[in-house]
């Protein structure tokens, strides 16, 4: 059937909210078994989503990607995405918000060697189709045209649930829910004099079809909750909270989960009115396990991304095979973390997703690839190329970001510290890419002295440099975590959502700024 734009927005459903930037109730640790279970699939017939619903045809794809190598490109792609987004938001007791939004379109994109030409359309029609491809093929012309070859379906491992939809989830659920976390949350302490939950969601459905003859599709099932609360104790205010999210069903919200999303909350907010300011200077740091994943991705990771490597951009792109870290540090990134945020089935590229080892025992042994990259370094890809949505070329970014355990215990760190702060969670932060320097505030820490815990901490900045915090890495502890908190990733001007994770370290060397 072929939908008009009336017909597609009638039948849309809710749709997304902005996501929180603090981080979350953290999980418990997993073994390398628990994160990497997953099932194979022999995926159905790709078109199958994009046919029924849009009258997208074999035939009018095949027409389609020959026009994007109409002008000489050597490979061409069409992109196709539809999204439906929801979210309902509680606070002071009462229901405060709703939204609801839709996506549907396709992105053509021809490549000839480094060189892309790219264009979308929000119309599914043949004719408006052959326009973007055509667009596409006039930005990036070439001399020796590939061709369209036979397609094949793809086969890969899942790591969440394709077939639920979100969709479907009826509004009273979702709205007893944060009713449920409000009055749950007010009980905790008298001094709360407001609280804020909201449950996001966002269904999205791809399909990758290639000059090359691959085709994939997903559906990915995605959700953020939040919750935050605000305290009173005299003239003070202190303001904490948390989120949940993940590539998972309304059913993975277990009461577990909410009561360690309530607790810690609560607790972190509590904590604040002890909270002492440190003294500023360069002082030895515990990054406590899980949220403190942050700085792996933000100071270390995206120098990882092959693009900023293959435009020298990056302080890495000099140092592969070359020593970067202690041989107790051991960096990857996966899709494989079951209903994890940033797991990918496969990526928007439609290659299969997989983990990624970036430094193993202190060397540096591979970037984050997209299809342009890999080829420009003589690799395979990595499954990290991703975008924002229709509308954009894909790039290499992060998936799940995580350095695997060490062989301390937390404990062996602490004591290591004559004076410094273990920092617990982050909100803000500020990240020169290339270069890796940082700055973040710490919203939970505490003091160490003499190699003891003392004080909790609060209005902390701490300032670095990626590459050279990653360098004074002394001691990794045996605790990893995956932080389970919305975390959302800027690049270029695409968000993707991510996950983090990471055990507790000890770097010799840190900034600590208090505000």
């Amino acid at each position: 059937m072929n939908w008009t734009r009336r017909d597609f927005l009638s039948a849309s459903a809710l749709a997304a909210a902005s996501l929180p930037l603090i981080g979350c109730a953290t999980s418990k640790p997993q073994s390398k078994d628990t994160q990497m279970s997953a099932k194979e699939i022999a995926v159905p017939a790709c078109n199958d989503y994009f046919c029924s619903r849009f009258g997208v045809t074999d035939e009018m794809i095949d027409k389609v990607l020959s026009k994007t190598l109409s002008k000489g490109g050597q490979w061409g792609e069409l992109f196709f995405e539809h999204t439906s987004s929801g979210s309902v938001n509680l606070l002071d007791g009462k229901v405060s918000s709703g939204s609801a939004s839709i996506s549907l379109g396709m992105g053509a994109r021809c490549v000839v060697d480094d060189q892309v030409g790219y264009a979308f359309t929000e119309s599914l029609t043949l004719e408006d189709m052959m326009r973007a491809a055509e667009a596409a093929a006039a930005i990036a012309p070439g001399v020796n045209a590939g061709a369209v070859n036979p397609r094949q379906e793809a086969a890969f491992k899942t790591w969440y649930d394709t077939n639920y939809n979100w969709d479907g989830l009826d509004i009273a659920r979702a709205v007893s829910l944060i009713q449920s976390i409000n009055e749950r949350t007010r009980a905790k302490d008298s001094s709360i004099v407001q609280v804020s939950v909201g449950l996001s969601w966002r269904q999205r459905v791809i399909m990758v079809s290639t000059s090359d003859g691959i085709r994939a599709t997903d559906s990915q099932p995605y959700f953020v909750l939040r919750l935050s609360v605000v305290m009173q104790r005299g003239e003070e205010k202190q303001s904490n909270g948390g989120s949940i999210a993940g590539l998972d069903t309304f059913e993975s919200i277990t009461e577990e989960k909410i009561a360690t999303l309530i607790d810690e909350a609560v607790a972190d907010t509590q904590i604040l009115f002890e909270a002492v300011k440190p003294k500023g200077g360069e002082w030895p740091i515990v990054l406590g396990a899980g949220a403190s994943g942050i700085l792996l991705h933000e100071a270390i990771g995206h120098g990882m991304e092959a693009d900023f490597n293959r435009k020298e951009a990056s302080i890495f792109a000099t140092k592969m095979n070359q020593r970067v870290a202690s041989d107790e540090v051991t960096i990857g990134d996966s899709g494989f973390i079951r209903g994890s945020r940033g797991a990918l089935n496969v990526d928007d590229e439609g290659t299969p997703t997989q983990d990624t080892t970036l430094v193993e025992n202190g060397i540096l042994k591979s970037y984050m690839h997209d299809k342009i990259s890999a080829k420009h370094y003589g690799v395979a890809p990595t499954g990290s190329g991703r975008r924002d949505s229709y509308k954009w070329a894909p790039l290499p970014r992060m998936r799940v970001t995580y350095m695997a355990n060490g062989t301390h215990e937390v404990d062996e760190l602490v004591k290591n510290v004559k004076y410094g702060i273990f920092c617990k969670k982050y909100t803000n932060g500020q990240v020169l890419i290339g270069p890796g320097d940082y700055t973040f505030y710490v919203k939970n820490g505490f003091l160490i002295e003499d190699g003891k815990i003392t004080a909790p901490i609060k209005d902390v900045n701490i300032i670095g440099n990626g590459p050279d915090t990653l360098s004074k890495i002394t001691m990794v502890a045996n605790d990893q975590k995956f932080d389970c908190g919305g975390w959302t990733c800027g690049k270029d001007g695409q968000s993707m959502p991510v996950s983090l994770g990471m055990p507790s370290v000890l770097v010799s060397a840190i900034t600590v700024g208090g505000i």
